[in-house]
């Protein structure tokens, strides 16, 4: 076993993570769903949400039978919605065509919906005992710094290499431990910013530690100008009740409910009578703001509008709901954080 094996098994047995609600667990359900949630999203953050989901889908066949408009509220400020559709759509393929079960093989993990190699290694490493090395956030950083590996790790090169040299370093036992040493190192000592390099097991051992590179290791994603989108969403408010509609599958914030958007070049009034057959009165801009999603910027500028009445019996494709029913729905952050805002 090498030394950077060895003191990482050592470290984490002494000053590891040990109380996580999915750890000390073997079931490849709840070590699935975390490591879903944790994917660009940190630890403090995903415990409530895991606890809720759990409490909601105790198990991969509730999940599974339940329509994706009841998982959708529960990833709802968790952001990369695209997860929760593929962990719905990952259970029922699994129902419907593994019995049920988790492949214990990789590659036949990494096959399913929303499993990359990384998850899919994971899940084979804690539930199944298989030796692979895996690749998140924290291992990226901890193997950039101690082998001292420049370049953009999300770059294809870069990734390789990280990946040939994860394998390198595999102890042939201990190997959950090591992995999970490897996580709670970069999430706890071996930071993105300020790394603790003092209570670091492999200090000594550390190319960027050694050659002062701490702050410039990984390389940071190259820069580049994010464009630009604007949109106007429309607030409807009939007393207390919210007009909602739900985005489709695909895209920004697919799945959940959110404001009607205002097409340019068109006026509230005049669009809300003859598309949605409402009849408006008071229309008031709210304040403008942006929200950052990976590829973009979206500028939204809101419209509160008063519903005055209806121009036909019904308003289709909305969803009307009361104000104390927000806090349940599945709406975006950005979404939840406007509506909250306005009087």
């Amino acid at each position: 076993m090498s030394p950077f094996a060895k003191r990482l098994i050592d470290w984490q047995r002494h000053h590891g993570r040990h109380g996580l609600p999915w750890q000390n667990t073997q079931d490849p359900y709840r070590v699935w769903l975390s490591e879903i949630m944790l994917q660009q999203t940190q630890v403090a953050t995903v415990i409530p949400y895991y606890e809720r989901f759990l409490a909601r889908f105790p198990t991969l066949a509730a999940l599974a039978a339940a329509p994706v408009e009841e998982v959708m509220p529960l990833w709802s400020g968790l952001g990369y919605y695209a997860r929760a559709r593929n962990l719905h759509k990952c259970a029922q393929v699994l129902m419907a065509q593994h019995d049920g079960r988790f492949p214990r093989d990789p590659a036949a993990l990494a096959a399913l919906p929303g499993i990359g190699r990384s998850t899919a290694n994971a899940i084979a490493v804690f539930c199944f005992g298989a030796r692979a090395p895996i690749l998140d956030g924290n291992v990226k950083r901890l193997l950039c710094r101690w082998l001292g590996v420049a370049g953009y790790p999300g770059k294809a090169a870069v990734e390789s290499q990280l990946w040939r040299d994860g394998t390198a370093l595999l102890p042939k036992k201990d190997v959950a431990t090591y992995i999970q040493a490897q996580m709670d190192l970069g999430a706890t000592v071996c930071m993105r910013s300020k790394p603790r390099c003092a209570a670091c097991p492999v200090t000594d051992l550390c190319v960027a530690f050694r050659e002062g590179r701490t702050a410039d290791l990984p390389t940071p994603r190259p820069k580049n100008t994010l464009p630009e989108r604007s949109v106007t969403l429309l607030v409807l408010r009939d007393g207390r009740r919210i007009a909602l509609e739900q985005r489709p599958p695909a895209g920004i914030w697919g799945g959940l409910l959110s404001l009607p958007e205002l097409p340019d070049s068109s006026d509230a009034a005049s669009y809300c009578k003859q598309c949605l057959g409402i009849r408006l009165g008071a229309v008031l801009p709210a304040p403008t703001f942006m929200h950052s999603f990976t590829h973009f910027r979206l500028q939204i500028r809101p419209l509160v509008c008063e519903v005055a009445g209806a121009t036909r019996l019904a308003e289709p494709g909305l969803r009307w709901l009361d104000q104390a029913e927000l806090a349940q729905a599945a709406l975006p952050a950005p979404i939840r954080k406007l509506l909250s805002a306005i009087p």
